[in-house]
C-alpha cells in the first residue's frame, strides 16, 4: 500500500469516509461549518509523523547505500586507471627498447653489408668476373644440367609412350576394323551384253552400220562386235556405260531396233538411271545417318554405285570407311560429325567427269559450291595426303580410307594388266633424249623422270614434261584420274684439291 493511501486511511480512522451531510442554505445565509471528531484528527497526525519519520529513514538507508556504491565504482575506476597508467608505461618503456634494438639491428646489417661487399670485390677480383657475369655463368650451367636431366626424363616418357601407344593403337584399329565390317559385296561387272545370237549383232549394226553409229554417238560409248555371243561396251565413264547397256538390253528386247528409236529409248533410260542414281544417294546417305545434304551433292553419290575402284564399289567402299572412321573418332575423341562427312564425301571428286583434275580438286571445288564446312573440305583435300593435315578428323579420314582400301580382299586388280601400265609409263618416258632414268611411281599416277644436267637445259626439260604427257594421253588408255609427269634435272659439280 502506498504512502499517501496509508494516510488516507488513517485520517479517516481506518473506515471508509462516510459523507458528511451539509444543508445549503439560501444565498443569503452563510453555511455552517461540518463538526470534526478532534480525538480522531490527533491521533491521525500522530500517526501520520511516524509514516514521516520512518520514510525519512528509509530514505537515509538508501543514501547511505547509494554513497557506498559509488564509492566503491570511483575506487574500482581509480584501480583500472592506475593498471592502464602503469601499463602505458611498460609500453613506452618496450617502444623505446625496441627503437634501440632496431637503431642496433641497423647498425649491424650496414656493417654486414660492408664485409659482405667487401668480400664481393675480393672474389670478382680472384675470379676477373662481375657478380652479374658469374650470376649469368651460374645460371647458364645450371640450366644446361636442367635441360640434360629434362632431356632424359622426356626421352624415357616418349619411349614408353610409343611402347604403349603402338599397342593401344594396334587394339584400337583392329576393333575400328571389325566394327567396319560390311556385308556389302564389292561388285566385278563389266559391260558385257549378252545377244541370243549372231543374227542380232546385225541388226545393232544396222544398214550400213547407222544404227551401231547412232548408238555409239547418242551414248558416248564404244560398241565391240568381235567377241562371239556377247556385245562389250566400253568407256570410262561408268554411269554413260550403263546407260548404254540397259539402252541396248531394251532396243534388243523390243525388236525395233533403228536411230529413231536407239534416240527414244535412250532418253527413256537416261530418265531410269537419273532416278535410280538418286534413289542410291539417298539411301547411301540415310545409311550413314547424313540428312539435309543438297540434291546434287545426294546425285553425285549416288554415281557411285556404278562407279569401282580396283574393283570394289565406291558405295560398299564408302559404308565401310564411314564405319572406321567413326568408330576411330570415338575412341580418340574426335568430331564425329566431321569424320562421318568427310568419310562420305572424300572421293566424290572420283565421279566428277566434266572437268579435268585429280579427284581431290575435282571434290573440294564441287563441295566449296554448296557451303560445306571448312573443316569437312579439308578432310576431303588431305585424304590422300596432298596437303599436310590439319586436323585430327582429317587424319581419321585418311586412315580410314586406307584401311578399307588396302585390306585383304577389298579391291581386285588385274596385276598383269597393272605391271603392263606401270612398264609403259616408264618406257614412254625413257624413249625421249636427255632422259637417264624413268619410274612410275603412286600407283601409275606420278612418272618421275631424271635427265642428263649435260643434255638438256632447264627450258628443254620444261618442254620435255609437255611432250612426255601428251604421249601417255596418245597411247595409255583408261588410265584412273590423272597422271603427274616430274621431270627432275639435277646439276652437280666436283673440284678435288691434291
Amino acid at each position: 500500500m502506498s504512502f499517501f493511501k496509508r494516510i488516507t486511511q488513517i485520517i479517516s480512522g481506518g473506515k471508509t469516509a462516510v459523507p458528511v451531510k451539509v444543508k445549503v442554505m439560501p444565498a443569503a445565509k452563510k453555511p455552517v461549518a461540518p463538526v470534526v471528531d478532534q480525538s480522531q484528527l490527533i491521533a491521525a497526525q500522530a500517526q501520520a509523523r511516524e509514516l514521516i519519520i520512518e520514510a525519512k529513514d528509509q530514505a537515509f538507508q538508501l543514501k547511505r547505500q547509494a554513497d557506498a556504491q559509488a564509492q566503491n565504482i570511483i575506487r574500482e575506476a581509480q584501480e583500472l586507471k592506475e593498471k592502464a597508467l602503469k601499463q602505458l608505461a611498460e609500453i613506452d618503456q618496450r617502444e623505446k627498447s625496441t627503437a634501440g634494438q632496431e637503431k642496433h639491428l641497423q647498425l649491424e646489417l650496414k656493417k654486414i653489408e660492408g664485409i659482405k661487399q667487401q668480400q664481393l670485390d675480393k672474389l670478382e677480383a680472384i675470379a676477373k668476373l662481375s657478380q652479374a657475369e658469374a650470376h649469368d655463368l651460374i645460371l647458364k650451367l645450371y640450366q644446361r644440367r636442367m635441360a640434360r636431366e629434362a632431356a632424359e626424363i622426356i626421352r624415357d616418357a616418349e619411349t614408353s609412350a610409343k611402347a604403349e601407344a603402338e599397342t593401344k593403337a594396334k587394339e584400337i584399329l583392329v576393333e575400328s576394323m571389325r566394327h567396319g565390317a560390311t556385308d556389302y559385296v564389292a561388285e566385278y561387272t563389266v559391260s558385257l551384253v549378252k545377244v541370243a545370237d549372231e543374227d542380232m549383232k546385225g541388226r545393232v549394226i544396222g544398214r550400213e552400220g547407222r544404227n551401231i553409229r547412232t548408238l555409239e554417238k547418242v551414248t558416248g560409248v564404244e560398241v565391240d562386235l568381235d567377241e562371239p555371243g556377247v556385245i562389250r561396251l566400253s568407256c570410262f565413264d561408268p554411269v554413260r556405260r550403263e546407260i548404254a547397256r540397259v539402252t541396248l538390253e531394251k532396243l534388243m528386247a523390243d525388236g525395233r531396233i533403228q536411230p529413231s528409236r536407239i534416240e527414244e529409248i535412250l532418253s527413256q533410260t537416261k530418265k531410269d538411271i537419273a532416278r535410280i542414281i538418286r534413289q542410291e544417294g539417298e539411301k547411301l546417305c540415310h545409311a550413314i545417318k547424313v540428312f539435309n545434304l543438297p540434291i546434287e551433292i545426294m546425285d553425285m553419290l549416288g554415281r557411285f554405285k556404278y562407279r569401282f575402284s580396283y574393283g570394289q564399289n565406291m558405295i560398299a567402299h564408302t559404308l565401310e570407311e564411314t564405319k572406321i572412321g567413326l568408330k576411330l573418332a570415338y575412341e580418340v575423341g574426335a568430331d564425329p560429325n566431321i569424320v562421318r562427312l568427310g568419310c562420305l564425301l572424300h572421293d566424290i571428286g572420283k565421279v566428277i567427269d566434266e572437268e579435268e583434275g585429280t579427284h581431290v580438286e575435282l571434290g573440294v571445288k564441287f563441295l566449296k559450291q554448296y557451303h560445306i564446312p571448312q573443316a569437312v573440305i579439308n578432310c576431303v583435300a588431305e585424304h590422300h595426303e596432298d596437303k599436310p593435315f590439319s586436323s585430327l578428323e582429317s587424319t581419321l579420314t585418311y586412315i580410314a580410307d586406307a584401311i578399307s582400301g588396302s585390306r585383304p580382299g577389298a579391291r581386285y586388280a588385274d596385276h598383269e594388266g597393272y605391271l603392263k601400265r606401270m612398264t609403259q609409263l616408264e618406257e614412254i618416258a625413257a624413249s625421249f633424249e636427255g632422259v637417264e632414268s624413268a619410274y612410275a611411281l603412286q600407283a601409275g599416277r606420278e612418272v618421275r623422270v631424271i635427265v642428263k644436267p649435260q643434255v638438256l637445259t632447264d627450258d628443254q626439260s620444261v618442254k620435255l614434261g609437255s611432250d612426255i604427257r601428251d604421249k601417255i594421253k596418245e597411247q595409255v588408255q583408261n588410265f584412273p584420274g590423272q597422271i603427274k609427269v616430274t621431270v627432275i634435272r639435277e646439276m652437280r659439280s666436283e673440284a678435288i684439291a691434291g
